[in-house]
């Protein structure tokens, strides 16, 4: 028996048919001697009457006793009441309660989706903006007074939400107010609204999803906790965003594919550029550290040579005739290698040629005149002694 049904309504109907029963007995009865049977001793209509509120009243206590325990799931909460004041709250387990006189609400707090923009075909909700379908709850049809919005750029767009929420006071919850989801979902709608005109339409449908679900959190939360209705927001999430129409959808998947190409183009060039720039920094060290290391040979090669010179100089402050006469040597030695080198009599009669690898003489007459002999007269002031 249902513990919130009404015990005396039960025992007024077993009165009632107790009576009609007696009524059909009594009419047998007078039939029975308007026939000429035989006559029957008359019945005690006081005793019949006692026997009948007796049982009427065992009916009762018996209704009274079964409803006077109640369980509690673990996914509920007990309001009991006391001539119509709350006086207890209960959690899961088995109760008792005094008949008649309290009277108890059993309210589930386990996490409940509401669908906001959209409706399946099987959606209880049956008050505002609800869907009169019919199935399984495969299809889904949108509610476009609650999911077409207004963006910040004057733009329409489709937007669909999962709420998701739970009863966190059942006290506020039942007695609050008289539809407590009809209230939520009416500030969630006004949240949704409130926010979405701040974004504009690209932002909406592609990136700005999450900071949307963010804000009207935040938003309907506030409200809930102004309103005080006993409910509690779980999640909230975007379930999906789309232009109201085709040809407009059409328009900004092609936006959104530039989009996308966009971004893989300069994906691709910070690429490049991340292999190029470590290339060249590295091809900029070893040309500085080349440049670096010439300039350190240098500087290192005129230092010797300028070494080498004061050393000369010193040596030729000392005896210039000798210094003149060894640097016009080294010189030769420098650079005679590297010439062909003929002695000719001037007249081309009779001439040597020393080859670079070794010396050979070459005449142009068998035997040479003594005025193809050769005088080398030292130059300048040359010492003779240097012949």
């Amino acid at each position: 028996m249902d513990e919130n049904k009404n015990p005396a309504e039960e025992a007024k109907k077993a009165w009632e048919a107790m009576q009609k029963h007696k009524e059909e007995f009594l009419n047998r009865k007078n039939s029975g001697n308007a026939s000429g049977g035989r006559p029957k001793k008359p019945v005690d209509t006081k005793k019949t009457v006692r026997i009948s509120l007796l049982v009427v009243l065992a009916i009762v206590i018996a209704a009274a006793l079964f409803n006077a325990f109640y369980k509690v799931s673990e996914q509920e909460q007990a309001i009991v009441t006391t001539f119509g004041k709350v006086t207890d709250i209960r959690g899961a387990g088995l109760y008792f309660k005094i008949p008649f006189v309290q009277k108890v609400n059993k309210v589930d707090t386990t996490t409940h989706g509401m669908p906001i923009g959209y409706r399946s075909s099987d959606d209880p909700y049956n008050t505002y903006g609800a869907y009169d379908g019919q199935g399984s709850g495969a299809f889904y049809d949108t509610v476009e007074h609650e999911s077409v919005m207004i963006t910040k750029d004057f733009n329409f767009v489709d937007v669909d939400f999962y709420l998701e929420y739970r009863v966190s006071d059942p006290v506020k919850y039942l007695y609050a107010s008289s539809d407590p989801q009809q209230i939520l979902r009416n500030l969630a709608m006004a949240c949704i609204r409130s926010t979405v005109i701040n974004f504009d339409v690209d932002d909406v449908i592609t990136t700005g999803k999450s900071q949307i679900q963010a804000d009207v959190r935040e938003k309907l939360e506030t409200e809930l906790s102004a309103n005080d209705i006993g409910l509690q927001v779980v999640n909230l999430t975007v379930q999906d965003a789309e232009p109201p129409t085709d040809l407009v959808m059409a328009a900004f998947k092609a936006v959104e594919t530039a989009k996308q190409g966009k971004e893989t183009t300069v994906n691709n060039a910070k690429r490049y550029r991340s292999e190029q720039i470590p290339e060249a920094e590295a091809e900029a060290d070893r040309i500085t550290q080349e440049a670096e290391a010439k300039k350190e040979a240098r500087i290192a090669e005129a230092e010797g040579q300028t070494a080498r010179f004061e050393k000369l100089y010193e040596e030729y402050v000392k005896n210039p005739l000798i210094t003149r006469q060894r640097m016009f040597y080294e010189a030769l030695e420098d650079v005679l290698p590297k010439l062909k080198v003929v002695i000719s009599d001037g007249d081309l009669k009779a001439y040597m040629q020393i080859d670079e690898t070794e010396e050979a003489v070459k005449t142009a007459s068998a035997v040479p005149t003594p005025s193809a002999a050769v005088r080398e007269e030292p130059a300048g002031d040359i010492p003779a002694e240097a012949e």
